[in-house]
């Protein structure tokens, strides 16, 4: 049964608490394999669901599902080296929560009752949160006070959008089961008013989650002072799970003739976000505090595609996919610099061309993917959005849209180049290590090859996901 995706990280994870700690990170790299076969079994529809009233295989779900995965385990051969140079002091809480976290994202991706979906991300705080407070500082005890209050203030009002839901449904005196699936054939006979305020709040709640402006104020901390591998999975996977109950209740939404409201909603916010990000990017003394904004604005981007519909909103999905493997191959790079200099202060760090010449490469060329630049995929992504903006004549948002990815470009591009080209006096603490090399390289080299070879099974997928609501090449 397909219930097993998310049952099999749960139980290791809590299996792992009573290992020693070489045998919880061999633990959290056998589940992740595990994990992943899984996945593309349930991709290719050979595990079905036990329980089809709470979840169920939808396109959109598989796919950040396999992108999770492939993530995971990725991070997960990370972490086999980075648990002994990290300064990792619970080494059986940090393997427990990272499989506790890819079970409860992974409950996500198969959620098809609005309820289960929001417990599973209401989840996803409660088992996090411990990996931000790993390092046990003050600055890591603030950051996971703020990353659990503001997430379940959101999360709350997302659980309110719900109900709203539910009370579209009440007045229209509609009987049947509450899903998504279900809730998107009897769409047009759910009250709109009820419909539009319940988006709002799913929106609000889950966009606190997804990291949207102005409800991001948790994930600049939280990224900063999480563990690098836990910052990869936060950043690539944790943001599109919330994402992904956004773009359910915007295709409920368009399904029952109300996507005009829903796309303006998902636009403002999108370029907001975006603008946000840009701005705080500028001048930023935290390398992984750059990292972060950096996801707010390309959460932005994913919003303002999908909220355009059509074309964008093929565009939005591809940009999700490359975000997910470039933004974890940074943080995952990031890493081994904080490793190797032991500080997260740009003005603290110069000559990595020179002290780590394998991350630098990694470094850079996460840069390059992730300004948009080819040949990573986010250029195509990007300019996607762009050309299915302009057909739907949206030219001041397009304008907005190209003004902040100059922004991060040039705020992005002097961090960086101050990190690899600048002089500093500090000293080497640690060298650089291949087990810590090969999933940085890896995310890089799965992005590359997605932008010149797509093969049929994902391109198949993400039209399956967006065709209900008019996405695509021909959308």
């Amino acid at each position: 049964m397909i219930e097993f995706v998310f049952l099999l990280p749960l139980m290791t994870g809590l299996t792992a608490l009573g290992l020693p700690a070489n045998l919880g990170r061999i633990l959290l790299l056998v589940t992740a394999l595990l994990h992943m076969q899984l996945s593309v079994m349930s991709w290719l529809g050979k595990l079905t669901p036990a329980f089809p009233n709470f979840f169920n295989a939808s396109p959109e779900g598989l796919l950040i599902l396999l992108v999770t995965s492939f993530i995971f385990v990725c991070i997960s051969v990370y972490s086999f080296s980075y648990m002994n140079e990290g300064r990792v002091e619970n080494k059986p809480v940090f393997s427990c929560c990272m499989m506790l976290f890819l079970g409860t994202m992974s409950m996500v991706t198969l959620s098809d009752h609005p309820i289960v979906l929001w417990i599973a991300i209401e989840a996803t705080t409660l088992v996090s949160a411990p990996l931000i407070f790993i390092h046990r500082s003050k600055e890591a005890l603030e950051a996971t006070w703020k990353y659990i209050l503001i997430c379940s203030v959101g999360i709350a009002l997302a659980l309110l959008g719900c109900f709203f839901i539910t009370l579209a449904m009440d007045i229209g005196n509609i009987d049947g089961p509450l899903t998504f699936s279900a809730l998107n054939v009897i769409a047009t006979q759910l009250d709109p008013l009820w419909l539009k305020v319940g988006f709002i709040f799913v929106v609000i709640g889950f966009g606190t989650k997804m990291g949207l402006a102005p409800m991001h104020t948790w994930l600049p901390d939280a990224h900063s002072q999480a563990p690098s591998p836990a910052s990869a999975l936060l950043s690539g996977a944790l943001l599109n799970c919330a994402f992904l109950g956004i773009y359910k209740a915007h295709v409920l939404m368009n399904v029952a003739g109300l996507g005009d409201f829903s796309g303006n909603v998902l636009i403002c916010l999108g370029l907001l976000s975006m603008l946000v990000g840009a701005i705080f990017i500028i001048g930023q003394p935290d390398y992984k505090r750059m990292l972060a904004y950096s996801s707010i604005e390309n959460m932005g981007v994913i919003a303002f595609g999908v909220g355009i519909g059509g074309y964008a909103m093929y565009g939005a999905f591809i940009h999700l996919i490359h975000h997910s493997l470039l933004k974890s191959s940074l943080f995952l790079s990031a890493g081994n610099i904080l490793l190797g200099f032991g500080t997260k202060r740009v003005q603290r760090i110069g000559g990595l061309i020179e002290h780590l010449p394998k991350t630098f490469v990694s470094f850079f060329s996460g840069f390059i993917g992730i300004s948009g630049m080819p040949p990573f995929g986010m250029f195509i992504s990007e300019l996607i959005i762009i050309i299915g903006a302009f057909q739907k004549h949206r030219y001041i948002s397009v304008a907005v849209f190209i003004f902040a990815l100059i922004l991060v470009f040039a705020g992005a591009g002097r961090v960086f180049m101050s990190m690899t080209f600048g002089d500093t006096g500090e000293k080497l603490m640690v060298r650089e290590h291949t087990l810590r090399l090969i999933a940085p390289y890896a995310l890089l080299l799965a992005s590359i090859t997605l932008c010149f070879w797509m093969p049929d099974v994902i391109y198949s997928t993400i039209i399956n996901a967006i065709e209900t609501i008019g996405g695509g090449i021909h959308g």
